[in-house]
């Protein structure tokens, strides 16, 4: 119950920061001339959002963290006072902590990006080869510092996956990789879904009441506070994102948010799950790499009016509200069948 509180505490004075945040950051955008280069090769209705402000995934970032910073360590002090049973182990705080590190990584090469597009006034950053090789930097020394967190604590890391319906699939060192590709592939997923006024908030969002389930369901309180915080965080930024936008949360918000909800997988430990969580932002992914491909195959006929596939939605006349609705209730549908999984042992 108690626990109850400070979640609930945590998620509202994240939204409540980053709704203070957005007032007092989107005009200084503004003054600053920090606005988003819409390309013309998007929905020719997205020209009127020229110029609207970038970096606002600053405001829920910080959000995050002085939510964090207030309410977690006076959770723990009450509860050492009170003799109340804290259950987080030393292994799972290392995690906690490398996650939280990660993510704020992530933000910081979005963040580099997104200086580049609004200095030069094009929406070019970062090269594709130089955001990989920062992207797979930062998820290496995640993944190093669980390796040898566990390995000390533990005896040994662990490096297998448990499969739905197939079983123990034991990896060795081919984890490390196949989970640097994993969180690299997340993280731009969900850069990919932040198209549509209020998607990626929306989206990810309904990502975070999924692991505060998942935390009350074994009980893990870092996790809780966590994703407590970015189910607020999120929230709050609707507020300035959601149709018309009045801030785009960019690449430093995008790409902190796909860190966060990867290391929350990961701090939970379980890969299938993380990849069910995040099948929304995959499917984005795999619709752009389609149609590519079926346009090479077919020379020059595309399989969707557009790329991402939100864009094939809004191009077929459904509003930016509706698609976010609706990607929202898919993400849940997959957060179920996590869930689901979860109960009868195939995760």
């Amino acid at each position: 119950m108690i626990l109850d509180v400070y979640m609930a505490l945590i998620s509202f004075t994240s939204c409540l920061i980053t709704i203070i945040l957005g007032k007092i950051l989107v005009p200084i955008l503004k003054k600053i001339k920090f606005g988003q280069t819409i390309l013309k090769i998007g929905p020719s209705w997205h020209q009127k959002k020229q110029g609207t402000p970038t970096m606002g995934g600053l405001t829920f970032i910080f959000g995050i963290l002085f939510s964090l910073a207030l309410f977690v360590p006076w959770y723990f002090f009450n509860s050492i006072n009170s003799g109340n049973q804290i259950l987080e182990t030393d292994l799972m705080m290392i995690k906690l902590l490398a996650g939280l590190i990660m993510a704020l990584g992530f933000a910081a090469i979005g963040f580099v990006d997104d200086f580049i597009k609004v200095k030069r006034g094009k929406n070019l950053g970062l090269s594709a080869k130089q955001k990989l090789i920062l992207q797979f930097m930062v998820a290496s020394l995640f993944l190093g510092t669980i390796y040898m967190a566990e390995t000390f604590y533990c005896g040994a890391a662990k490096t297998f996956i448990n499969i739905p319906f197939f079983g123990i699939l034991d990896l060795d060192l081919f984890y490390w990789v196949f989970s640097a590709i994993i969180i690299v592939g997340i993280v731009n997923a969900v850069n990919l879904n932040d198209g549509v006024d209020g998607l990626c908030g929306s989206v990810s969002m309904t990502v975070a009441f999924g692991f505060i389930i998942i935390s009350k369901i074994f009980n893990m309180q870092g996790m809780g506070f966590i994703s407590s915080a970015m189910f607020g965080s999120c929230l709050g930024f609707l507020f300035w994102n959601f149709h018309p936008a009045k801030v785009f949360m960019g690449d430093t918000g995008s790409l902190f948010l796909g860190g966060l909800i990867c290391a929350l997988g990961y701090i939970f430990g379980s890969i299938p799950l993380l990849i069910l969580f995040s099948m929304t932002y995959i499917l984005e992914m795999f619709s752009v790499i389609l149609q590519v491909l079926y346009f090479k195959i077919s020379k020059g006929k595309r399989l969707f009016k557009m790329s991402p596939i939100h864009h094939h939605f809004e191009m077929i006349g459904f509003s930016e509200k509706k698609i976010c609705v609706i990607f929202s209730l898919a993400t849940l549908f997959f957060i179920s069948v996590g869930i689901l999984l979860l109960a009868i042992n195939q995760i």
